[in-house]
């Protein structure tokens, strides 16, 4: 290691006492999140870890770690991708943190996409701070504007904890409210301390006032001060700031360029007043002080030679290399400080760390040495989206690759791996073309497995829409015993979605009883090929009438007959082809539903209406009944239409005739 690397790896290390703390950092793409990441870990003096890859640095498709400390006190800092197809990594990081710290650009047109990653927040009961980077782009722009378009989109309060210092048009730093002090932004040095504009004293004052009146809802002693209007001072806007954001009641948001290194080392400060404990997240979360250490895995790795890792976040007492948790022996204990792996002995309450070699524990899982401790939430995957049907290009390999998607999987929970008995095909599914991309390539990269990609088949069926019968004898005589078996059969159709029956109409023994269910049996697997190639569905057969040999007679010989009478009583019972219809529920932001009804309507939508979503305010969701061989590629069009913004759900609904576009 050199030394810088030691040194960082030394910081990383918990201070005797100290309170490991985790960071999640996330945004939009294009927010500067990862700048900003690469900035406070600079402003720690510990070195950023290197991304694996050029494709996961330019598609923000990686989760990074880092390791740091500040001022004495140790930190994790989460830097969460930003693409929204990549979003469970995020939801996973969210789940062992003590705070988010939400990126966002100065533009208040940029602010819809924060809605999804508010609502995760809320959802997740998870405290946050929003940090406002590029500022000094805000040029005539107010920063009021700016979070009130955010607000928008947040069922929190969120409050300004600094104001802009605008010199000639153009931001030069900001006026803290709690402390009541002025920054002037120097390039490539700590910003300088200077007295507040006069022409800020107004302004700075109304913020402070806001920024009182917001945190003295939950203090009663502030509260009183904001009535007598008596001017408050910092320890007593300090208190309840902490409170209120440990407690998730308000983000505070705070102001920088984090290219320029401006406004950093404030933040800084404020992660270290504001971001609860390990043990005050713990108590959030319902996990008791008292019991058998604890441990949760957010994140597993399959690291090449390194073998399998399983990145956890110690929730209570410590683990030890070679302990065992879930019937599992710990292989190795390490930190990643500078990006560069770090064996230790032991991981204590509150640290992030990854764990080698649990075969079997799964993301998500909770790990104790009993294997008994009651599960803790993890959220849930998202639905897919998007899928392809994925072969290898070389035969031999097919036997690898099971192990190989299995390993994909078991790192990235939002993929799924199905083999669709219908249409014989592996089908990989997934957030969008970028995320199963990423898949495909990690197959190449990881597992020397190359696949070709094609659009999935669509499960068609067919059935038909009149009544036919036909007479069908087998007869043949091969020396010894032959074959003979004659029926009449009925193929009639049934309403939609009610499936086959068979029913006999036999009387005086036209055909014995103990040939009944061969025939029966050969005309259900007769309807699973119909005249147009399909399986068909929701039909009654009816047996009629028949005639049999006392010798030459079997189940073999009515089966084959049934066969032939099948074939052809459907080909004459007027055919039709059935597609799948889904169910399906866009949700898009306000000023997109309309044109999101225009993109399923193109597509064969039947639009069935559409209303806002609950605890999602400014955004709409669309329902409509669309054939799935429509929504291949819907994802792709819909983010386009939408500033990437835009999902869907969807559920089978029905099968319906295809009539084509």
């Amino acid at each position: 290691m050199s030394n810088a690397q030691d040194k960082a790896a030394s910081s990383s290390r918990p201070a005797e006492g100290a309170q490991p703390r985790a960071v999640a950092l996330i945004g939009p793409q294009g927010s500067g999140k990862s700048t900003l990441f690469d900035a406070l870990l600079a402003a720690a003096g510990s070195p950023s870890p290197r991304r694996a890859d050029s494709r996961a640095r330019a598609m923000g498709t990686e989760l990074r770690l880092g390791h740091c400390d500040f001022l004495g006190e140790p930190w994790a800092l989460l830097d969460c991708p930003g693409s929204v197809e990549f979003a469970q990594e995020a939801a996973a990081a969210l789940a062992v943190a003590d705070l988010a710290l939400v990126v966002c650009e100065a533009d208040p047109a940029r602010a819809a996409a924060l809605a999804p990653a508010f609502h995760a927040l809320e959802q997740a009961g998870l405290p946050a701070m929003v940090f406002v980077n590029k500022a000094d782009t805000l040029g005539e722009t107010r920063i009021r504007d700016t979070i009130a378009a955010l607000q928008a989109h947040s069922r929190r309060p969120l409050v300004l904890r600094q104001v802009p210092i605008r010199e000639g048009g153009q931001v030069t730093g900001y006026v803290d409210l709690v402390s009541e002090r002025a920054y002037r932004w120097r390039k490539g040095e700590p910003s300088e301390l200077i007295r507040i504009p006069e022409q800020m004293q107004a302004r700075e004052a109304e913020a402070r006032a806001a920024l009182a009146e917001a945190l003295a809802d939950h203090d009663d002693a502030l509260l009183e001060k904001v009535v007598e209007d008596t001017l408050p001072t910092p320890e007593d806007l300090y208190r309840p700031l902490h409170a209120d954001v440990v407690a998730g009641a308000l983000d505070p948001v705070l102001l920088g360029a984090a290219e320029r290194r401006h406004g950093v080392l404030r933040l800084w400060k404020a992660l270290r007043h504001d971001a609860p404990t390990p043990q005050e997240t713990a108590a959030r979360r319902g996990i008791a002080p008292e019991g058998e250490a604890l441990a949760q895995c957010f994140r597993t790795v399959h690291a090449g030679h390194g073998g399998r890792l399983s990145y956890v976040r110690v929730w209570r007492g410590s683990l030890k290399d070679g302990a065992t948790v879930n019937g599992a022996r710990i292989g190795g204990i390490t930190r990643f400080p500078a990006g560069e792996p770090a064996k230790v002995a032991e991981a204590g309450m509150g640290e992030i760390v990854a764990l080698g070699r649990l075969e079997g524990v799964t993301t998500g899982a909770t790990l104790s040495p009993s294997g008994t401790a009651p599960a803790l939430t993890f959220p849930e995957p998202p639905p897919p989206v998007y899928a392809l049907a994925i072969a290898t290009e070389d035969r031999k390999d097919d036997v690898r690759l099971s192990g190989a998607l299995q390993r994909l999987v078991e790192e990235d929970p939002s993929l799924g791996i199905q083999h669709d008995p219908e249409t014989g095909q592996i089908v990989m599914s997934g957030q969008g073309d970028i995320h199963l991309g990423h898949a495909v390539a990690r197959l190449a990269e990881a597992h020397g497995l190359r696949v070709s990609t094609t659009r999935p088949r669509i499960a068609y069926k067919e059935t038909i829409r009149a009544s036919a019968r036909h007479h069908a004898r087998h007869r043949r005589q091969t020396g010894g015993h032959g074959q003979f078996a004659d029926v009449t059969l009925e193929v009639s159709p049934r309403p939609r979605g009610e499936g086959f029956t068979f029913e006999d109409r036999i009387v005086g023994g036209a055909v014995p009883r103990k040939f009944i269910p061969a025939v029966g049996e050969a005309a259900e697997e007769a309807a699973k090929k119909g005249p147009l190639g399909n399986p068909v569905v929701d039909i009654h057969v009816t047996l009629l009438d028949g005639a049999f040999h006392t010798v030459d007679s079997s189940d073999m010989a009515f089966a084959t007959a049934t066969r032939m009478a099948m074939q052809e009583a459907l080909a004459k019972a007027d055919p039709v082809m059935l597609e799948p219809v889904d169910h399906v529920t866009v949700l898009v932001p306000q000023d997109s539903t309309a044109a999101a009804q225009r993109l399923l309507s193109g597509r064969r939508g039947q639009i069935l209406g559409y209303a806002e979503k609950p605890d999602w305010p400014g955004w709409d969701e669309v329902e409509a009944l669309v054939p799935e061989a429509e929504l291949h590629d819907l994802i792709i069009e819909l983010r386009s239409l939408t500033m990437g913004l835009g999902t869907y759900r969807r559920r089978f609904d029905h099968l319906a005739e295809a009539r084509g576009r």
